[in-house]
């Protein structure tokens, strides 16, 4: 399933996801893949996507028409990303339910998230964009704080909690690595290593260990 994390304070973003996929071949075969999940966008926005593979591979193409648009800003970003996710997933269900039945496994999930200076009153946005109605209808909701896919209910109590009182990097990001490890030793799942990354507004950073 893969496991992917996001929260905000008044000054940054984290993201964090973890790298195992599961795909199933024409044979019906599983095969493990460790992939990338998290993926800069523009200066200032980002995604990270969970589920099936194809997730990576979608926002590989999203990175590029992203690029081409010069679009900037979380707003401009978040607008172009719907429609263009909802397509090129639309796309990858034709294909896979020529030789495979509709499977949970087919599902993917994103998390988009951006900073934009023209927005005062809420600079910092996260968006989760899902399967929210059925396969393979992807739309948007925001997030207010946290957000952990599949959910981690104590995690996201914590991480809002942390949020609220603005609290840095230094606290918040231990607490999600530890709950990335905890996770990876409990479910086969999900695996290292692991992505971690901030929006702030100087910019996307990845965070090492």
């Amino acid at each position: 399933m893969s496991q992917i994390i996001a929260c905000k304070t008044k000054n940054e973003i984290i993201l964090a996801a973890d790298s195992k996929a599961v795909e199933i071949d024409a044979q019906g075969h599983l095969a493990e893949y460790s992939i990338k999940r998290l993926f800069q966008l523009t200066r200032h926005t980002a995604i990270i996507t969970g589920g099936s593979m194809q997730g990576a591979k979608m926002c590989e193409s999203l990175q590029d028409f992203i690029g081409q648009e010069q679009l900037e800003a979380i707003e401009d970003v978040y607008n172009a990303t719907l429609p263009f996710l909802a397509s090129e997933y639309e796309q990858y269900m034709r294909k896979a339910c020529e030789f495979l039945p509709l499977d949970p496994i087919h599902q993917v999930y994103f998390i988009l998230a951006g900073y934009s200076a023209a927005s005062q009153m809420n600079p910092f946005q996260l968006y989760l964009i899902w399967t929210k109605k059925k396969l393979p209808q992807i739309d948007g909701d925001e997030i207010s704080t946290a957000y952990s896919a599949p959910r981690l209910f104590t995690l996201e109590y914590q991480l809002n909690q942390h949020c609220r009182k603005n609290d840095p990097l230094s606290e918040i990001v231990p607490l999600i690595r530890k709950h990335l490890e905890k996770q990876s030793a409990v479910n086969d799942d999900i695996a290292g290593p692991f992505s971690v990354a901030s929006i702030t507004p100087d910019g996307f950073r990845e965070l090492s260990d």
